[in-house]
């Protein structure tokens, strides 16, 4: 049986430090002052062994997360790609307050950390207005053909273990979910009570907000991690109707 290279390593240590203190007795002959020096070494091994398992730790706990956000990240940017994009761009156009909103969402190479967390806190405070009657019919029907292709997609996010380190997009998930849900229980929108119109502004007002706040939060990641995927993502702003994938 192959000895581990930890007890390789601990034997090493062990016969080097015996072999100074050796020296160290050979040298200065006082038996007496090496035994009262080893036993304060011992005193202190305890409180070493504790200090370098706390730095040790916290050193795997911060690598760990760090594995984690990015694996989350990746989650989010599936998100974006297969729902949240387009989300944004079907929703926007019936929003009332879109215009104002898409001045402070006109994102550019330009921006650093202090901007987004600026435009993070507008978006905080920021209430959506989407007001849906009978003439609203064929967005919501559109609407919830899209997010209904999307359901067992959206499904397999919330199944994935990781999100729970990430509330916020959690509930954003939650969110565009009930909200599928909500659409997918309606035959037609052509004639709902008003109660039950407002009730859908409620849960779509809900989701456009939450998703408008973690797209803006993947930007921000993309631009301090990923310059390329930023590059695209700026090509392609739901909020800009002056972007143009072609770089020019």
């Amino acid at each position: 049986m192959k000895i581990k290279w930890r007890v390789k390593l601990g034997i090493v240590l062990l016969l080097s430090s015996a072999i100074i203190y050796l020296l160290v007795y050979i040298i200065f002959k006082e038996a007496e002052h090496e035994l009262f020096y080893i036993g304060i070494d011992l005193a202190f091994l305890p409180l070493e062994i504790l200090i370098v398992a706390l730095v040790v730790e916290a050193a795997i706990n911060a690598r760990e997360k760090a594995i984690l956000l990015e694996k989350l990240n990746m989650v989010i940017g599936a998100f974006f790609s297969e729902v949240g994009i387009e989300f944004l761009e079907k929703v926007s156009k019936h929003e009332i307050n879109t215009e104002r909103i898409a001045r402070d969402l006109k994102i550019s190479q330009d921006w650093d950390e202090k901007e987004f967390k600026k435009v993070a806190g507008k978006i905080r405070a920021y209430t959506p207005r989407i007001p849906l009657g009978a003439d609203k019919s064929p967005f919501l029907d559109d609407l919830k053909g899209f997010l209904g292709e999307r359901r067992k997609f959206m499904i397999r996010l919330l199944e994935n273990p990781n999100l729970l380190e990430h509330e916020s997009f959690t509930d954003m998930l939650w969110a565009i979910f009930h909200l599928t849900e909500e659409l997918e229980k309606r035959i037609s929108f052509d004639s709902l009570p008003g109660t039950d119109y407002r009730h859908l502004e409620g849960d779509l007002e809900r989701a456009y907000r939450r998703v408008v706040f973690e797209w803006l939060m993947y930007m921000e990641h993309l631009m301090k991690n990923y310059p390329y995927l930023f590059s695209l993502a700026i090509r392609t702003n739901p909020f800009d109707p002056e972007a143009t994938i072609y770089v020019i």
